[in-house]
C-alpha cells in the first residue's frame, strides 16, 4: 500500500513537472523584443560638426614687389598696432626706378617747356603773316605755310603735355612701388603666422596665381569656428541659431556661440569620394585668452526645440516598402516608402502603423501624426524589427530589463 501511495506521489509531481514546463514553454512562445511606451517629452535637435578656430578679422599680408626680404621686425604671437613696421623688401631697385621715373618727368616738362615757345613763336609769326596776307604783301603760299606752322606748334604743344603727365603717372606710379618696399600692420592685432625669414626672397602674385603670404595679423579678441556641415544636415542650419562649440586643447569646457553664417555653395572637394560639405561659422561669445588659429573645434548647432511633444524611440522608426493592392498601380511621383512603427498590441502580435515624424531629438523623434499616446511600440532588436511583416507572434525581452535594472 505504502509502495502504491509512493508511485502515486511519485506521479503527480511527475505531471505537475511537465505541466509546469509545457506552461513555461507557451509563455516563451514568440519572437523576444525590446518595446516602449509612447509618451510627451521636451525634444532638442541639434546639427554636429567639426572645424577649426580661426579670427573672425584677419589680414594675409602677401608681396607686391619682388625682392629679398632685408629687415624683420616681428615674429609669431607679436602683438601688433596698425601702421607699425613688419619688414621690408630690398627697396634699392625701387628707388633707382623712381629716380628714373623723375627724371624723365623733369626731360618731359623741359620738352613742355619748349614747345609752349615754339607755339608762342609760330602764333606770333601766323598773325604777322595774316595781316601782312590781309594787305597783299605776301603770297597766299607764304601764308599758309606760316598757318602750317602754327598747327604743327599747337600740336606739338599738346604732345609734349601728354608726354609730361605721362611721366608724373609714371613717377607716382614708382612710388607705389617703393612704398610696398616698406610693409606695415594693416589693424591692431596678433602675428598668427610669419612665412618669411630673413634674407629670403617675397614673390608676387602674377595674374590668377596668388603671391608668398608673408605674414598674417589676427584680432583674437573676436574668434569664431568654421565648422564642415554635411549636406543632409544644411538645410536646418539658420543664422542666429545658438550653438556649444568643444575645443580639444581646452578639455570639459563648452563656449557658447552663434551662427553668423552659412555657406551657399558646397566646399570644392579634392578628390571625387569626398562628402559634399558646407562651410558654417560659429563665432565664440567667451573665448578664452590664450585662444589660438587652427585649433580643432567641435560644435553642436542647436536647429530647434519642442516641449512636452508625442515622442517615439529612434530605433523604432523604421521606413517600408509601399505596396500596392491586387490592381491598383502606383501613380507617377507617388511615394514608394512610408515611415512608421511595429506596435505590440495586447495579443502579442505585430501590427504596422504609418507615422508622421517632425523633429528629430539625440534619441527621440517627435511623432506629428499616427499616434496618440500610450501605445507600445517595438524597439529592437534590430534584425527582428527589419524582417517583420505583420501579424508574427512576440513577447517582451524581460531579460534587457533585468539586466538594465542591474546596471
Amino acid at each position: 500500500m505504502k509502495r502504491k501511495q509512493l508511485w502515486i506521489l511519485g506521479g503527480g509531481l511527475a505531471v505537475l513537472l511537465v505541466g509546469g514546463v509545457a506552461i513555461a514553454g507557451m509563455q516563451e512562445k514568440g519572437l523576444a523584443v525590446q518595446v516602449a511606451k509612447v509618451g510627451r517629452e521636451n525634444l532638442q535637435s541639434k546639427v554636429s560638426a567639426n572645424g577649426k578656430i580661426q579670427a573672425v578679422t584677419k589680414a594675409d599680408i602677401s608681396a607686391n614687389v619682388m625682392g629679398q626680404v632685408t629687415k624683420l621686425a616681428v615674429k609669431e604671437g607679436d602683438r601688433v598696432k596698425k601702421g607699425q613696421f613688419l619688414m621690408e623688401i630690398d627697396p634699392r631697385s625701387a628707388k633707382a626706378s623712381t629716380e628714373a621715373m623723375q627724371a624723365n618727368l623733369q626731360a618731359a616738362q623741359s620738352d613742355l617747356i619748349s614747345a609752349m615757345a615754339n607755339l608762342a613763336q609760330a602764333r606770333s609769326d601766323f598773325d604777322r603773316a595774316k595781316a601782312n596776307r590781309d594787305a597783299g604783301i605776301i603770297s597766299a603760299a607764304d601764308f599758309e605755310r606760316a598757318k602750317t606752322a602754327f598747327d604743327t606748334a599747337k600740336a606739338a604743344q599738346e604732345t609734349a603735355r601728354r608726354r609730361a603727365d605721362q611721366a608724373k603717372a609714371n613717377l607716382s606710379q614708382s612710388h607705389v612701388g617703393l612704398q610696398n618696399s616698406t610693409i606695415t600692420a594693416p589693424m591692431d592685432g596678433v602675428v598668427t603666422a610669419r612665412r618669411i625669414e630673413l634674407g629670403e626672397t617675397a614673390v608676387p602674385g602674377i595674374q590668377n596665381s596668388a603671391g608668398t603670404v608673408l605674414v598674417t595679423v589676427s584680432d583674437m579678441s573676436k574668434v569664431e569656428a568654421e565648422m564642415e556641415v554635411d549636406e543632409a544636415s544644411i538645410p536646418t542650419v539658420k543664422l542666429a541659431q545658438k550653438a556649444q562649440v568643444r575645443i580639444d586643447a581646452y578639455p570639459n569646457q563648452t563656449f557658447d556661440g552663434e551662427v553668423t553664417e552659412v555657406g551657399g555653395s558646397p566646399i570644392l572637394k579634392l578628390s571625387a569620394n569626398e562628402a559634399i560639405k558646407f562651410k558654417v561659422k560659429v563665432w565664440i561669445k567667451n573665448p578664452p585668452l590664450t585662444i589660438k588659429p587652427g585649433l580643432s573645434a567641435q560644435a553642436d548647432i542647436f536647429t530647434g526645440s519642442r516641449d512636452q511633444v508625442l515622442a517615439i524611440p529612434i530605433q523604432s522608426l523604421v521606413t517600408r516598402e509601399i505596396k500596392p493592392k491586387a490592381g491598383e498601380t502606383l501613380k507617377p511621383g507617388a511615394p514608394r516608402d512610408e515611415e512608421g512603427v511595429w506596435l505590440f498590441d495586447g495579443q502579442g502580435k505585430t501590427k504596422f502603423l504609418p507615422v508622421k515624424t517632425g523633429l528629430l531629438g539625440d534619441l527621440n523623434v517627435e511623432v506629428l501624426d499616427g499616434l496618440k499616446g500610450g501605445e507600445t511600440v517595438i524597439t529592437g532588436p534590430f534584425r527582428i524589427l527589419r524582417d517583420l511583416k505583420g501579424g508574427e507572434l512576440v513577447r517582451e525581452d524581460k531579460s534587457k530589463k533585468k539586466d538594465e535594472k542591474k546596471g
